[in-house]
Formats: structure tokens, sequence, C-alpha cells
């Protein structure tokens, strides 16, 4: 409908406005690392995914500063717990007063009563329908984001038709949890009763990541080695994202054992056990924690099975059979030393497999064979491909070579007691015209060739210099000197050079200094 066109507009927009951004401080880089502060602004301010800046820096044969962009976040989080307090001082703790207990772990659903409420930054003793408020209950089973898992979905219901719409949540003081939102309808008073609602289905998938990171975990050390130690990760509903330091890339055995050792413990369905103990306890069992992180005395530790054993506030499954199915979609290199893998449980993954599925069967039908012939027949066509292309390449050097002999861009001329050919050639690439150099160099006895020609919006030039001339003419030197008339450089050796660049409006002009520069340089 219309208001979702304006959305997606309005978000076009603001993408369009990152990519500006990107692109002139891609611009401005004097190495190969876009600045964490950059990566930082484009996901704060554009909305601009870090995955889709990863993504954007590999097209172009560059990585992104992920510690700083790291730092940038931690220094946000601290930000906004310093405005989340809303200068929270101990006249408002007291006020508060409360241990707002997360019962999460448990249940989904409970009955509570609002402890406090905010506006504007500011305590409030009610909130009216429409107002954008903070809620703090004594108990909630909100999962507040935190550990690189997303919140929950969920609604606060109260008296007299009052329905609070919870849009996020995060931790105060003391492990309070405060729940962002907006009141649809009715009021809220501080001491009222409320029920406070889960939505099941969300915090079921997301167990299941949670729960499957845990796992891929354990897999990564015992394929890759004891190094591999998690290095972020994003735990939300339809897929799971989980980073590890490893320095090269998982070759495709190695995803295989990976995904099927998951899976492995999937099937094995063991129970899930958590446990809460002191912290130097649960370093003696061996159990994984995430390298500088600062835990409390006492930790919570999730185990599955006899392959995983991890420090984790989280929310898990029960057994690890209710994973459901374990799929890979993604492996990448997002930092100096650090991996990424993209992941899907369950139903997402189920649904991803039949889609690759489908896509395969679909192309079998293109390529009238079975999919277990597909591969042989797509390399097959791959082959034929790359030889028809080279056969096309030769015969535009040899067509554009054979032609225009008439044209006074191919007249020879006379620089001193040296023979020069100069030809122009456009739609040629740059293989074909060296086909064409050669043939002309062939042609002319004795003597220099340049020849150029525009093709995909860049302008290429070849010099070459026959083998009784090489002494005296030197084709790298003349190259370096046309080239940069056309917004480039180039070079090479005595006996061929090339060069080019963007601006194609100056090749004539290039070609025509050709006797001029060749006189210079001898």
């Amino acid at each position: 409908d219309a208001e979702d066109h304006a959305i997606l507009f309005r978000l076009s927009e603001t993408l369009d406005q990152g990519m500006e951004i990107l692109e002139l401080a891609i611009s401005k880089l004097k190495d190969k690392k876009i600045p964490g502060e950059i990566v930082f602004k484009l996901y704060d301010t554009y909305g601009f995914p870090v995955d889709l800046t990863a993504d954007i820096a590999r097209e172009r044969g560059l990585i992104i500063d992920l510690e700083g962009f790291e730092e940038q976040m931690s220094a946000q989080r601290a930000r906004g717990r310093s405005a989340s307090k809303f200068s929270t001082n101990d006249e408002v703790t007291v006020k508060i007063d409360v241990e707002s207990q997360f019962t999460g772990y448990e249940g989904i659903e409970e009955d509570a009563e609002v402890a406090a409420l905010f506006k504007d930054g500011q305590p409030a003793d009610s909130l009216s329908s429409g107002d954008e408020g903070i809620i703090v209950l004594t108990s909630t089973p909100f999962y507040a984001e935190s550990g690189g898992q997303v919140g929950d979905i969920a609604r606060i219901v109260g008296e007299s038709d009052a329905l609070f719409d919870v849009s996020g949540a995060q931790y105060l003081a003391h492990r309070v949890i405060a729940h962002q939102g907006r009141l649809a309808s009715g009021c809220l008073k501080v001491g009222q009763r409320v029920s406070v609602s889960v939505d099941a289905d969300q915090r079921l998938a997301t167990a299941a990541n949670h729960s499957a990171t845990h796992l891929l975990h354990a897999a990564l050390r015992q394929v890759l080695g004891d190094h591999v130690q998690q290095k972020g990760s994003l735990v939300a509903p339809q897929r799971l994202r989980f980073d590890f330091s490893h320095n090269e890339a998982v070759n495709t055995d190695q995803l295989d054992r990976i995904e099927s050792m998951v899976n492995d413990q999937i099937r094995a369905n063991n129970c899930v056990v958590t446990e809460v103990m002191p912290l130097d306890e649960a370093r003696e069992k061996g159990a994984a924690a995430l390298f500088g992180e600062k835990y409390d005395d006492q930790v919570r530790v999730v185990g599955m099975g006899e392959t995983s054993l991890e420090l984790c506030g989280g929310t898990h499954v029960k057994r690890t059979g209710d994973i459901g199915f374990f799929r890979i979609v993604s492996e990448s290199g997002i930092a100096a030393g650090v991996r990424r893998f993209e992941a899907l449980t369950g139903d997402a993954a189920r649904r991803h497999a039949m889609g690759q599925g489908d896509i395969l069967e679909r192309l079998a039908g293109l390529f009238r064979t079975g999919v277990g012939d597909l591969e042989g027949k797509a390399r097959g066509m791959q082959s034929r491909v790359k030889t028809l292309e080279n056969k096309i390449e030769q015969l535009q050097g040899q067509l554009a070579a054979g032609g225009k002999n008439d044209s006074p861009e191919q007249e020879i001329q006379q620089v001193g007691d040296v023979r020069l050919l100069a030809a122009r050639h456009d739609g040629v690439d740059v293989k074909g015209l060296r086909v064409m150099l050669d043939r002309l160099r062939d042609k002319i006895g004795s003597g220099v060739v340049v020849v150029g020609g525009v093709h995909n919006d860049k302008a290429s030039i070849l010099a070459g210099v026959t083998p009784d001339l090489v002494g005296t003419c030197h084709a790298g030197k003349l190259i370096a000197e046309l080239a940069p008339m056309v917004g480039g450089k180039g070079g090479g050796k005595a006996d061929m050079a090339q060069g080019g660049g963007t601006d194609t409006a100056s090749l004539d002009q290039a070609l025509g200094a050709a006797a001029e520069k060749l006189a210079a340089i001898r």
C-alpha cells in the first residue's frame, strides 16, 4: 500500500545516502582498511548492516576495521547505559528500589507489578494511551538484548484495556530490565498489576539458534583447532551469525565436517543442562568463556552432551533435538584473522535446503540433464564458452587489423628514419588489440605500431616495436608518455607495452601525439 511504498522509498533514500558516504570514504583510503568509525557511522546513522559494508569492501579488495567498529559500539553502549539511567542518581535508584527478577528461563508468561515508569527520560506516575516510555516490572520473562541474542517480542497487558507494545529492552543498574515501547491503549500506573507474555514462536526460534551456536563453537574447535575463539555473534529468530578467530578460509571438506558434527549432536537429542555455580568452579570444569568478557562470581553454565560446555546467560532449547536441523549458508572473512559463519536452523534451514534443491532441478532442466550430472555438464559448457570467447577475441583482432586500411589513423608516418603506424579501433578488448598489434607489426616490417580503442568506457593504448628497432625505440617509454593523456598510466618492455585510462574523449589526441612523443624519447 501507499504507506509501505513510502517506507521503502525512505529506506532506499537512506541507503543511497549511506552509499555516498561509503564511496567517499573509499576514495580517500590510504590503505585497504575501511576505518571502524566509518563502518559505525554507516550502521548507526544510515542503517547499513555491517555485513553489507563488509560485502562491498570484499568486492573492492578491501577489509573493514572490525575492532574499531566494536570500540565505537562499546562507546555507544556506554552512552546508552548512561542515558538509560535518565541521569539515574542515588535518589532515583532508591525510588525504584526493586530487584527486577528475570523469569524467562522458566516460562514466557508472568504476572507482575509495575515498579516504575519513565516518560521523556524522567520518572512518571502513569502513562496514557499513545505515550512512549519505559516500564520496570518486579519480575518479567522478557529477555533483554545481550550476549549477541536479540530481545524478545512481547506485550504487557493491564486493567482497563491497557496494552503496552514492547519494542525492546535493556538492562539498567543492578540487572533491572527496562521495557521500552508504546502504550497502545488504556492507562498504566505505578503499582498496577499487569501480565507479560512473550511471543512463543519467536522465543523458540531464537533459542534454537542460540543453542546451535554452542554446538557450532564446539565443532569448530574440534575441526579447526583449539585456537578458535568466539569473536562475536548474532542470535535472532530468523538466523544466526558466528564470528571466530581463524587465519584462513574454511575449505569445503571442513565445512562439511563441521555441519555434520552439529547435526549429529542435534540427532543425539541430548538434554541441555544449565547450572549456576562459582566462576572458578566453572573454569575448572572447562566451560568456554568469551575472551575479555567480565563475569559475576556466580555464573550460568550451559552444557550439551559431552561436546559443549559454555558460560551463557541466553535462552536455550530443552534438548538438542529441538533445534531440528542446522545448515551453514555462508563463510567469509570480515577482518584479519576473523572468519564469519552465517547459518540457519529448524524450518528456516529446511526451507533453505528445499530452495537450493529447486534451483538445482531448474538448472538441470535448462541443461537437459539430471541433477547428478549437472556439475559435469556445467564444467563442459564453461570450457566451451571460454574457448569461444578466446576465438571471438582473436577474430576481433584479425578483423580490426584487416580493415580500415584507408583511414587517416592508419597512414604510415615517417618519424626521422622510423616508420610509425597509428590505428584506432573501438569495441575491441585489450586481448583483441594485442592480436591487432601483432598483425600490424608484421605488416609494417620495420617500424613502430600504436593501436588504441575504447571498450567498456575505458581507453586502451598499446605500442609495439619491430625487433630491428628495439635498441633505438622503446615501447614502454612511449606508452608512459601517451597513457597520461587519457587519464591513466602504463608501461612495459622495449618491444611491447600497454596502458589506458578513463578519459576516452582524449584518445584521438593521444594517438595523434604518437609521432611527437616517439621523436622525443629516441
